[in-house]
């Protein structure tokens, strides 16, 4: 099958530094993925003096253990600032809330947001629900006790990367189902939604770029065990399942065009406007899976970063100054 092509300035930096890329995870490279997790001194060292970073434990959901997340607040932004709730990358199998944290700073900086990042569960050992009932109660935390610590309840916007994306879309559909705590918005960045793991993109990009099909399926049998590919799927694991997509907050989906999740990306965002809903959606020619986080000096990279701040922004200035939803 016919690929797209890849962006040339993404294509050279994914020669250079080919034995960093996770194409083909199989299930015996989980744990030496997850040694490659984000450090919390990395972390702390870029978002000094700009911001604040602490780390709390919060109560996990009813009969769950408690969740550990990181708060990192712009100390130059008087009174309670919006809130960017990270939820990490890692196909549900590695990671952890210092991961993908670096370069989320700068859309954090140029719209006066804080950053919460959650420590999820992660799977195999934590199957499906227990990463999407820590996020839940984070989210909960952050509206209810965020304002001691400088946060906006009514400007929490949940935001992820890959399989985090995944899991802001699925946390977006079981707060509207469950009555809240309902978010401002949600950033997508190339989500992982689809168990089936079937897409024409999928095929298209099977053993090349970054995160293939081989690597999604290692991952969704991870999170979901037997369930996998199953009819009776929830939408809350998996949230290309969702058969109603009304009533969701406004939507940022933002994808490359040579990347396994780009058929369910543009699926989404398609459907949340058959329903009515309000979706913004990028599907950046060339861009392989996480192409601006894996090579951040790329035009197309500094283009991807550019529109989410644009959209954020406008986002921030349509909420009512102050107040709870």
């Amino acid at each position: 099958m016919d690929r797209p092509p890849f962006d040339p300035d993404l294509a050279a930096a994914l020669e250079a530094r080919s034995a960093e890329v996770v194409v083909s995870l199989r299930p015996e490279e989980i744990r030496p993925l997850r040694e490659r997790a984000a450090s919390r001194d990395d972390v702390v060292a870029a978002a000094s003096p700009a911001f604040r970073t602490s780390v709390h434990t919060v109560p996990g959901a009813a009969g769950g253990p408690p969740v550990e997340v990181a708060v990192l607040r712009p100390t130059a932004e008087p009174g309670p600032v919006p809130c960017l709730l990270h939820l990490h990358g890692g196909g549900l199998v590695a990671g952890s809330m210092w991961d993908d944290v670096v370069p989320l700073l700068g859309l954090a900086r140029q719209t006066g947001c804080a950053v919460v990042s959650v420590d999820y569960r992660l799977a195999p050992e934590h199957p499906y629900p227990a990463a999407l009932d820590d996020a839940r109660a984070a989210l909960r935390w952050v509206v209810t006790e965020g304002r001691a610590l400088g946060l906006r309840a009514d400007a929490v916007v949940l935001e992820g990367v890959s399989a985090g994306g995944g899991l802001a879309a699925a946390l977006a559909l079981r707060a509207r189902d469950d009555g809240g705590p309902r978010p401002a918005g949600q950033m997508l960045v190339c989500p992982m939604l689809d168990d089936r793991n079937d897409s024409a993109s999928g095929a298209q990009m099977a053993g090349y770029g970054a995160w293939d099909r081989t690597a999604n399926a290692t991952a969704w049998r991870a999170y979901l065990g037997d369930l996998v590919g199953e009819p009776d799927v929830p939408p809350y694991a998996a949230p290309a399942r969702a058969a109603d997509l009304r009533g969701l907050p406004p939507t940022f989906v933002d994808v490359g065009s040579a990347e396994t999740f780009r058929d369910e990306a543009v699926d989404l965002a398609r459907r949340i406007w058959a329903c009515g809903g309000d979706a913004e959606l990028h599907v950046w020619p060339g861009g392989f899976h996480g192409f601006d986080h894996f090579a951040p000096d790329a035009p197309i990279s500094a283009d991807a970063r550019a529109a989410r701040v644009r959209w954020l922004r406008r986002l921030i200035a349509r909420l009512p100054a102050g107040g709870a939803r």
